[in-house]
C-alpha cells in the first residue's frame, strides 16, 4: 500500500477508470478482431490489482466485497453453461450457436459468442481479482493479516 505518495494515488484514480473502459472495448471487440473474454476479464482484473496496490487490499475489499466477487464468479460459469443448455433444448448441440436464433443462424452464432464470451470474461476477472485478493491478503508466513 503506498499511502504517501499522492502522485501515484491521484494518477491510478485518473488510470483505473479508463482500464476498465479498455477491458469493455477488448470484451466487445473481441468477436471482430484479437480480444474476447480471456483477455478482457485480465485487464479487468488489473484495474482491481492496481487499485489494491495503491490504496491497500482492505480498500479494495471494501469496493469490491468478497460476497460481490463469488456472485461475479458464479454469473459467469452460469452464463456460459446457460447459452450451452438453451442452445441444447433449441435443439442443436451443446453450444452450437447457430439455433439461438431460427431465422438466422449467423446471427444466432453472434449472440451465442458474444454471451459466452461475457462469461468467461467475468469467471476470469472473478478468478483473478479473488486469487490476487487471497495472496495479498496474507503475510509473508502464511498468516493473514
Amino acid at each position: 500500500m503506498i499511502r504517501r505518495e499522492p502522485v501515484l494515488r491521484v494518477s491510478s484514480k485518473l488510470f483505473i477508470p479508463f482500464i476498465m473502459l479498455f477491458g469493455l472495448y477488448v470484451q466487445f471487440h473481441g468477436d471482430f478482431g484479437p480480444g474476447g473474454g480471456f483477455q478482457a476479464g485480465a485487464i479487468f482484473a488489473a484495474a482491481f490489482v492496481l487499485h489494491a496496490i495503491v490504496f491497500g487490499v482492505s480498500e479494495t475489499r471494501r469496493v469490491a466485497p468478497p460476497w460481490l466477487i463469488r456472485l461475479v464468479l458464479a454469473a459467469g460459469v452460469l452464463l456460459y453453461a446457460g447459452v450451452g443448455v438453451a442452445s441444447f433444448f433449441m435443439g442443436g448441440n451443446f453450444l452450437d450457436y447457430g439455433v439461438l436464433d431460427h431465422h438466422d443462424p449467423v446471427h444466432g452464432q453472434h449472440l451465442g459468442i458474444l454471451l459466452v464470451e461475457a462469461g468467461v470474461g467475468l469467471t476470469v476477472a472473478g478468478a483473478m481479482i479473488t486469487i490476487f485478493l487471497t495472496f495479498a491478503a496474507c503475510r509473508i508466513d502464511g498468516k493473514p493479516e
